[in-house]
């Protein structure tokens, strides 16, 4: 009896160092995966990285400084005299106390697609205003910058100059132009400038014909390098609607010209809005 209680103690023992091995540690051996607590992160894969906050975005496009965001600003009609009440009004400034520009774009002639990503990534309220013999087969890049935010508004069919053609010549200019971006777009522009900024009553009453609301000049425009001002204070003042000149040189880029432009309005304390909803 006492010798089968000793070999029960020795085999016992035998058995309980066997379990403390740890395999890993044999020959050959190979330690067995151990089992994750659950709602262990341990081997979740790591996230992707953030994207860039969208404060830091203007840094690609050459800004020191966000955009300030403009304030909301409903829609209303400009105030017009009785005697001219049924033409539409002839605006390049809009009066308003709040710190906002208004940012134009002329022919459609510059199609650069980084452009698209500007007009996105800063949220910037341009309106484009489109010759359809200028702007050609080019009329998918307008409906992406369109898809981003900008607005298009009619620039006649042919660029021709209006002033002093007969009634029916600007109506098919401007009509005709209207026609074209409802079967591209869907839509009949509210907004007009005329080529070169001549015009006369015809033209007015013309366009009040064809669905226009307002005849859209600038008293800021924006060359290869620096501002020009076709009438009173030569700085940027709050209201102000500026043209970016079209350039078919091989100078600065639409963007660099947009950007340069930026910093200056900045330097005035103030941002770009969105026209359509001033008029």
């Amino acid at each position: 009896m006492a010798t089968a209680t000793a070999l029960l103690t020795v085999l016992t023992t035998l058995t309980g160092c066997a379990r403390s091995v740890d395999p890993g540690d044999r020959p050959g051996g190979k330690a067995p995966e151990r089992v994750r607590p659950h709602g262990s992160d341990a081997r979740r894969p790591s996230p992707p990285p953030a994207p860039p906050e969208r404060e830091d975005l203007h840094r690609r496009w050459g800004l020191t400084a966000p955009l300030a965001p403009a304030p909301a600003h409903p829609s209303r009609p400009l105030f017009r005299s009785p005697a001219d009440a049924d033409l539409p009004p002839v605006v390049d400034h809009v009066p308003t106390r709040d710190k906002v520009v208004f940012l134009t774009y002329d022919d459609g002639a510059e199609r650069d697609p980084r452009f698209i990503d500007m007009v996105r990534e800063l949220r910037l309220p341009v309106s484009m205003f489109l010759t359809d013999s200028v702007v050609g087969p080019g009329y998918a890049h307008f409906a992406r910058l369109r898809s981003v935010g900008a607005t298009l508004q009619n620039h006649t069919l042919d660029h021709a100059a209006l002033r002093g053609l007969p009634y029916a010549g600007q109506r098919a200019e401007i009509c005709g132009q209207q026609d074209k971006l409802k079967s591209r777009f869907g839509l009949r522009p509210r907004l007009f400038r005329p080529p070169y900024g001549t015009y006369d009553t015809t033209t007015l009453r013309a366009a009040a014909d064809c669905g226009i609301t307002a005849i859209i000049l600038w008293r800021v425009s924006m060359g290869p390098t620096d501002l020009t001002y076709t009438h009173g204070t030569h700085r940027i003042r709050p209201g102000d609607i500026i043209a970016v000149d079209p350039d078919e040189s091989l100078g600065p880029t639409l963007r660099e010209r947009t950007t340069r432009l930026l910093r200056r309005v900045q330097e005035q304390g103030l941002t770009v809005g969105r026209l359509e909803d001033y008029l």
